[in-house]
């Protein structure tokens, strides 16, 4: 039986290469995670998602699986992971495990056999002939979301397999059955050896349009209308809840591109029987255009987009996040020039994001505010990262130093530098070199000093996430905007069977007039949660310090 339980959660995501080292060989792993499992428990978080650990060639850092139910090498055995897995369930912490089924490996036995035209795997894949003369064309012009040509053509068959991503993550075939079959007994597997659910890698590209057609080419360059929630989406992801998800007490969520609130409900209602939850997107793209281009931030949209999934059935639960292993840090992305007041800004989108309806998703290390990294060109790890400096040198060498400062500031390297635990060698990441350089300021900030202080950034956030646990305003609340229109100030108002909570954030580092909306009436007024140490006790028209969050019981 469903309880639903993520409503009230906080989930904590880690990216287990870069978690912590526990064998001393500058490679983060499953030792390493259980090394600080008290720690995780400590922060007040309810799960946790690891990014995936399964058996893997490494070309996307796990994303590309060989092997479905055995541990990479690199982070250990499976009785490692038993053994991490009991560790969190003995300290209340469930495990949410990566799903990574629209593509699989090229070094998967499945893919090998594929090869092979007469294989009972052949139609695992997406295997077609190509166009022009001899077939040297590919089917048609899809790109990859990796730069270059979404097909690769395959000397042994004489045909062209689909890869959405890297060339060596050929995409599964879904209109299969038994691809589906394959991809449920996979969750099975894992469901009854303890896992509480999953996130579903790119689940939204499962289903592509029937004849796989050629794309409205766009800037970037991705036909994705022929393969975003696709005609077969719905059918497919509600087969695999019935199989699977349905059968346990679990939580699953989507990294679902293509979902809005416009079509949600028909994607996470609890009455649809498919994912539980989606990762939205559209709100970290209101600092770009076009896609790729950074802006500004804009806080008047990102409040419209939140507001939207705010206003869904109390039936749809939204998530919200602000970093993860695919972005960048959150601060100065949505804080901008924090000079020396970087953990009170921290402190302040923290608050903005923990009181709505939602499942919250901390990252790695946003718990004490690290920050992106000064990369040289040769430090960057990432397959997009590499692949987009290598294009643009290789087409427009005049656009380097452009994409340069654009991987400063929206590489997904800058998520996936070590965890900073200590102001000692290697940031108390690994006794050996790390696998990746470590941000050079872990001397300033790592959880070792935030520990000492109790007006740390840490330190609040697990004051933070102690207060909202079990609010039924927070979990169940009707949300309303306030001030929606301001370009500094986030605020909201949740309200549930009488109780209301205020929450009042300044996103600038500058001081800000705060008025008391007309309309708002209260009795009674109780200071519940502050960033700054003096602020009123009951709720005022007020000048705003720099970054000052706030939360009033009303």
């Amino acid at each position: 039986m469903k309880t639903r339980w993520y409503k009230d959660a906080v989930i904590y995501q880690i990216y287990p290469r870069s978690f912590c080292d526990g064998n001393g060989d500058g490679i983060g792993d499953i030792r390493g995670i259980i090394s600080k499992l008290d720690y995780i428990k400590s922060l007040g978080v309810d799960a946790v998602w690891l990014s995936p650990v399964y058996k893997s060639p490494n070309d996307d850092n796990g994303y590309d699986i060989s092997d479905y139910r055995d541990i990479m090498d690199e982070f250990g055995t499976l009785d490692d992971w038993k053994e991490m897995i009991d560790g969190m369930h003995s300290r209340g912490i469930r495990l949410i495990m990566d799903l990574v089924v629209n593509h699989t490996s090229d070094e998967h036995a499945w893919f090998v056999e594929s090869k092979n035209k007469d294989s009972e795997y052949r139609d695992y894949y997406i295997w077609q002939k190509g166009r022009g003369k001899n077939g040297k064309k590919p089917p048609n012009n899809w790109t990859s979301n990796f730069v270059g040509p979404a097909w690769e053509y395959d000397e042994q068959s004489g045909e062209w397999y689909l890869h959405l991503f890297s060339k060596k993550q050929p995409d599964l075939n879904w209109e299969n059955p038994k691809v589906r079959q394959e991809v449920a007994d996979i969750c099975n597997y894992w469901f009854d050896l303890g896992v509480d659910g999953f996130r579903c890698d790119v689940i939204t590209y499962i289903s592509k349009k029937d004849g796989l057609p050629n794309g409205k080419l766009k800037f970037p360059l991705i036909g994705d209308e022929n393969y975003i929630v696709g005609p077969n989406y719905h059918k497919y992801i509600h087969e695999l809840n019935e199989r699977s998800f349905s059968r346990y007490d679990s939580m699953t969520v989507g990294e679902s591109i293509g979902i809005t609130p416009d079509n949600a409900f028909d994607a996470i209602d609890e009455s649809v029987g498919e994912l539980d939850t989606v990762f939205s997107f559209d709100h970290m793209g209101v600092d770009f255009k076009m896609n790729v281009i950074p802006a500004k931030f804009n806080l008047a949209k990102y409040k419209k987009i939140l507001n939207r999934w705010q206003q869904l059935p109390k039936t749809c639960q939204p998530t919200i996040f602000l970093e993860n292993h695919d972005q960048p840090r959150c601060l100065p992305r949505f804080s901008g020039d924090y000079g020396d007041r970087r953990e009170l800004a921290g402190m302040a989108l923290a608050t903005s994001m923990f009181f709505m309806r939602a499942t919250p998703y901390i990252y790695q290390g946003q718990e004490i505010g690290m920050t992106n990294c000064d990369f040289k060109q040769e430090d960057y790890k990432d397959i997009m990262s590499v692949n987009a400096l290598n294009m643009i040198k290789k087409v427009c060498p005049l656009l380097l130093p452009y994409a340069r400062k654009v991987l400063l500031k929206r590489a997904r390297d800058h998520a996936r530098t070590p965890m900073q635990w200590t102001a000692g060698d290697n940031a108390g990441f690994s006794t050996a070199k790390p696998w990746m350089m470590v941000n050079p300021n872990y001397k300033e900030i790592n959880v070792e000093d935030s520990e000492k202080r109790n007006d740390s950034l840490l330190n609040f956030y697990r004051k933070a996430l102690a207060y909202r646990k079990g609010k039924d305003v927070v979990i169940n609340g009707d949300f309303k905007l306030v001030y929606p229109k301001s370009k500094d100030i986030f605020a909201y108002i949740r309200e549930y069977e009488g109780k209301r909570l205020f929450v009042i954030v300044n996103f600038k580092n500058k001081q800000v007039n705060f008025k008391i909306p007309k309309d708002l009436t209260f009795d009674n007024c109780a200071l519940a949660l502050s960033n700054y140490a003096d602020t009123p006790q009951t709720l005022q028209s007020m000048k705003l310090r720099e970054y000052e969050a706030i939360v009033y019981e009303l």
